[in-house]
């Protein structure tokens, strides 16, 4: 249940200390699932990527996973403890996956997306379902 990270991982964005556009950033790339890497802030990325269709079901062990709903509506589907719930995030809308928390994101009319995950972090996590073809699983690619 492991993946191996894109070969063209950046150690750091090179935009770090300048002005970024996040609609330039976003107007930059056309690939689905394949985050972006805007910024960085301490030891974490901060990632931009588009969306549709379903991800994989994934969990991260050590860290929590921060999203900000740029475009259109994300939901993410979750496996805790008590069952299954499904979290809904219209346009400008956060929210906090656990750490340690199995979850599913998904935009069935597609969206963008802003997240913050340490640096290294692998898009598909720790533990994961097969991967699909459209989903990239990488720790970031530098923006164009």
């Amino acid at each position: 249940m492991t993946s191996e990270p894109s070969q063209d991982t950046p150690s750091r964005p090179a935009q770090r200390g300048e002005p970024v556009s996040l609609s330039t950033a976003l107007a930059s790339f056309t690939d689905l699932w394949s985050p972006r890497i805007v910024t960085s802030v301490n030891d974490y990325d901060v990632r931009v990527a588009k969306v549709e269709g379903e991800h994989v079901w994934h969990v991260h062990d050590h860290t929590d996973e921060f999203f900000l709903v740029l475009e259109g509506e994300l939901t993410i589907a979750l496996r805790e403890a008590d069952g299954e719930r499904t979290v809904t995030l219209p346009k400008g809308s956060v929210f906090t996956v656990p750490r340690g928390t199995q979850h599913k994101p998904s935009a069935a009319d597609g969206a963008a997306i802003l997240m913050f995950e340490p640096t290294g972090t692998l898009t598909v996590g720790d533990r994961h379902d097969k991967v699909p073809d459209h989903v990239d699983a990488t720790t970031g690619h530098a923006l164009s």
